[in-house]
């Protein structure tokens, strides 16, 4: 077995160690082989806007209108980026069913930070998007309430 890449690894191991002891962050695991990949994460925005006591309609028009804003290629990524971090600050304005009210269904409970919930994966291999983009594989990706909001790339020069 070779020695290549023990000290990343090992540098990795405290990182999470960090954020899932200390910092209470649920660990999602080595996402390494993990299918499908992303900076948003349906299933745990969802479980989130779930236990908010949204329903099934209202959560489904929020993740359309948070992907498309992140995933908008006809944009710049600075303008997606500002997109998506509107309605990660204001809310997003969806309405259940037609003839309902717009209601403003908040991402990240801002007023009761403990209520959110913060994972961490390590090895995200991410696919590139086209043929002129590279894949990704950050060593470690902080998501809070399965929105991806931060990046560590780890740099271990343990000689």
């Amino acid at each position: 077995m070779s020695d290549i890449g023990k000290p990343e690894r090992a540098t990795q191991n405290r990182v999470v160690a960090l954020f899932r002891d200390e910092l209470k962050y649920h660990y999602l695991g080595n996402w390494i082989d993990r299918e499908d990949n992303r900076n948003i994460e349906p299933e745990l925005v969802r479980a989130f806007l779930k236990k908010q006591s949204h329903d099934e309609p209202l959560i489904g028009k929020v993740l359309y209108q948070l992907e498309k804003a992140a995933g908008d290629t006809s944009k710049s990524l600075y303008d997606r980026n500002r997109a998506v971090y509107a309605l990660l600050r204001y809310g997003v304005k969806a309405k259940a069913d037609a003839g309902e009210n717009t209601q403003t269904v908040w991402l990240i409970d801002w007023q009761h930070p403990e209520k959110n919930h913060f994972a961490v994966a390590v090895e995200v291999t991410v696919s590139a998007v086209d043929d002129k983009a590279h894949g990704k594989r950050p060593d470690v990706v902080l998501y809070v309430n399965g929105i991806a909001l931060g990046v560590l790339e780890l740099n271990c020069n343990c000689h």
